[in-house]
């Protein structure tokens, strides 16, 4: 059985611009799409991979915003990523971390869940994040990972880190390419 052509995204500084230190995107009209983002996940899915946002969302258990608002946003951003071509899945983490779930990144409860059924050779699929509990993420099951600077960390600042990721790229149109250049 062929293994499926997978890339995992965080959301926040991947997919749409990053509100902030201690900030959230509360509404769909805080929400906006980086540059290239749309185009990077229909090149993506044109050449055969399933994307699936992997994000920590602990603003719902911080109420400062609901289920129903995040499910709004999440709706509109996959109506609109539908529109330019693209496809993708997305997997939310709502808790704090003093909630200690197994969900909640750098843990990696929310990669087994999307893919579960799946026959997954996570050395060979990539997780695209902007920090660096993306990076320890994407290191604790397996994947390859791209930091992206379009988002919390500067990269200048990320290659101080002992966990360095495997890839730097300036946004996910850059890694877009890094995927499809060492893809199979």
């Amino acid at each position: 059985m062929k293994t499926e052509k997978i890339v995992f995204l965080d959301r926040d500084g991947v997919i749409n611009k990053y509100p902030g230190d201690t900030r959230f995107v509360t509404k769909w009209e805080e929400f906006h799409f980086l540059p290239d983002v749309l185009k990077a996940i229909r090149r993506l899915t044109e050449q055969g991979y399933e994307i699936k946002v992997i994000s920590n969302q602990s603003g719902i258990s911080r109420g400062f915003y609901s289920q129903e608002s995040l499910d709004e946003i999440t709706r509109r951003m996959i109506e609109q990523i539908e529109k330019e071509g693209g496809r993708m899945e997305v997997y939310y983490c709502p808790h704090r971390e003093e909630d200690n779930c197994d969900c909640r990144k750098p843990k990696i409860g929310l990669f087994l869940k999307a893919t579960e059924k799946k026959r997954v050779d996570f050395k060979n699929t990539y997780f695209v994040g902007d920090g660096s509990i993306d990076v320890q993420a994407g290191k604790r099951i397996g994947c390859k990972t791209i930091l992206v600077g379009s988002g919390r960390t500067k990269l200048e600042k990320a290659k101080q880190w002992d966990l360095q990721p495997d890839y730097f790229a300036q946004d996910l149109w850059e890694a877009s390419g890094i995927i499809l250049a060492n893809g199979e």
